[in-house]
């Protein structure tokens, strides 16, 4: 092939690759390594997908920036999205650099121009990262120096001063949240808990969630996994519901009316039995384990249910 595709060939390439993404990422709920996302293949043979080095990977065949990447950030940087997300509740992306006419910047605005899908390689481990596709370059900021980022089809509607604005940029705040911050966080705690329930170990990742200690809508309530258990969503339902508490020692409470309850032997061994019993899953490292001030907060509420 000539060394810049035509534009049918790179936009087929766009496609072969979010699709490859949506079966290795159980259609967008794993996390990938770098290694897994090295494995990418179009018409025989290999093709990068993200730059190991750059954030902004513009393959030398393409006219347009193909993805973006940010990069991991440890423990004590919590919330690493919080300067992304702009008034309007679409999220922001930096310049490469300072320079409107560096090449990667180019080939961003190119991918803006051309409304041409871009994947977002979102770092939440070493070397991990929640593929985000796909996304879309709707503005740029000049004076702020970044783009405007759409996660969805319907952000591509404009602001009006009509009474439905207001509605407009709460629904975007919160698809912004569903599609973006919510997946990484829910790639972030399945890391720290290894994909397996908290509560009974299950290891089957579409049967997983990403619970929330504190609610997201609480004011402590942070996507940050120190927030956040792995539950499968037999669990994960008993918790938001009340019927399963958890304590900030780490131990399972269960409701004394479901104790006294009888039934099938589901409620008898897959609730019932928890009661009294620690966590049998607890991130290794220190600093990813629940924050049990967060714990007291749930466990208050619980014991007043």
């Amino acid at each position: 092939m000539p060394d810049v595709w035509p534009e049918a060939t790179q936009d087929a390439l766009r496609a072969a690759a979010i699709r490859w993404l949506a079966v290795r990422t159980n259609d967008g709920l794993d996390a990938l390594t770098s290694e897994e996302i090295a494995e990418f293949t179009f018409g025989g043979q290999g093709f990068r997908l993200m730059d190991p080095q750059r954030g902004i990977r513009k393959p030398r065949q393409f006219t347009a920036a193909l993805s973006i990447r940010t990069t991991y950030r440890p423990a004590g940087a919590d919330r690493p999205y919080d300067d992304d997300l702009g008034p309007d509740g679409l999220v922001r992306y930096k310049w490469r650099g300072g320079d409107p006419d560096h090449p990667e910047n180019r080939a961003l605005r190119e991918a803006m121009l051309r409304r041409v899908p871009l994947i977002w390689f979102w770092g939440v481990g070493p070397a991990l990262y929640k593929p985000v596709y796909p996304v879309y370059l709707i503005g740029e900021e000049v004076a702020q120096q970044q783009f405007v980022v759409a996660t969805d089809g319907l952000q591509h509607l404009q602001a009006t001063e009509s009474p439905m604005e207001e509605v407009l940029r709460r629904y975007l705040r919160q698809e912004t949240y569903r599609r973006l911050h919510q997946p990484v966080f829910r790639s972030m705690v399945m890391r720290a808990y290894e994909s397996r329930c908290a509560v009974c170990q299950l290891r089957h990742s579409p049967l997983l969630d990403a619970a929330h200690i504190v609610e997201d809508r609480h004011e402590r309530g942070i996507a940050s996994v120190r927030n956040g258990l792995a539950l499968c969503k037999i669990h994960h339902a008993a918790y938001d519901v009340g019927i399963l508490g958890l304590t900030p020692e780490l131990r399972v409470e269960v409701r004394a009316d479901i104790l006294g309850e009888v039934d099938g032997p589901l409620l008898e061994h897959g609730i019932k039995k928890l009661h009294g019993r620690p966590l049998m899953v607890v991130p290794r490292r220190r600093a990813d384990r629940p924050d049990p001030e967060l714990l007291q907060i749930h466990y208050e509420r619980f014991r007043a249910s």
